[in-house]
């Protein structure tokens, strides 16, 4: 099926060593949808959170559509995200091992339906973040030096 991509997160690659990846629903309003439709969402800072057996998105920023007035929605409210018990229970297990986090990576339409991609990750310490920044600088290095060749 074809999938448009609406947000990435730019910082969970560089912040998160990224394990498992998880395709989960997310339920919105319809002014919400609408200014998504217009490409108004930030998934920078997001991430999602277990709470009373339910997994939310906290930190998403979807901008206010600008025709919605009252039914606008506050553009921070925690979301919450579509997944089955068993697929909860095996991020509950995931997250309670040391260090993992739930971070969402991209929002897409999947058909008319916006599907987040949910990944479970170990937080990066700093020296791991240079040693990524050293080796991406030197495949950079190596591609141009191998076209200048040819």
């Amino acid at each position: 099926m074809n999938n448009k991509l609406i947000a990435k997160n730019p910082t969970a690659f560089h912040n998160y060593d990224i394990n498992d990846r998880l395709e989960v629903g997310i339920v919105l309003s319809g002014t919400e949808i609408k200014s998504i439709r217009s490409g108004k969402a930030n998934l920078k800072d997001s991430y999602a959170i277990i709470r009373n057996g339910e997994v939310y998105i906290v930190g998403m920023h979807i901008s206010p559509y600008e025709h919605g007035n009252i039914f606008n929605k506050d553009p921070l409210r925690d979301r919450k995200l579509l997944l089955n018990k068993r697929e909860i229970n095996k991020l509950i297990g995931l997250t309670k091992q040391k260090g993992f986090s739930l971070v969402p990576l991209n929002m897409y339409f999947k058909g008319n339906l916006v599907k987040l991609e949910l990944g479970v990750g170990k937080g990066k310490k700093l020296y791991d973040k240079r040693e990524d920044i050293a080796k991406k600088d030197a495949e950079r290095r190596i591609k141009q030096h191998m076209s200048l060749k040819t």
